[in-house]
């Protein structure tokens, strides 16, 4: 699922209209529907974000909440935050990356990344 995917499915479970939802977010109707549509990538303004997610009924800390911000991060091609201020996961992400795509971990950095993920 998408950044603009979640919105627009969590917009329409409120009953909330485009328009209405863009005059709540202070956002420009004719940018967010390409936002919705994966046209256009979303705003990296941490204070906007917060406003669209208060919009959208979601509760600070939740799991939604931080889905929220996820695909935010992922739309924005980002690190999100709480990953990137994590030196220990910072460390094992090239190995991840590298596994991800296909490459070869060496055993003692696949080590690491399985005890990284064991404690998670």
């Amino acid at each position: 699922m998408t950044f603009g995917e979640y919105v627009k499915n969590r917009r329409l479970s409120l009953n909330i209209g485009l328009r209405e939802f863009c005059f709540l977010a202070k956002v420009d109707p004719s940018n967010w529907s390409k936002v919705e549509r994966n046209r256009l990538g979303v705003t990296d303004d941490r204070e906007k974000l917060n406003e669209i997610a208060q919009v959208l009924r979601l509760e600070k800390s939740s799991s939604e909440w931080q889905k929220f911000f996820d695909l935010a991060s992922i739309s924005q091609k980002k690190i999100p935050d709480d990953v990137y201020s994590d030196e220990e996961v910072l460390g094992v992400l090239p190995v991840f990356f590298r596994t991800v795509r296909g490459d070869k971990p060496t055993p003692e950095e696949l080590d690491k990344l399985i005890a990284l993920l064991k404690e998670r």
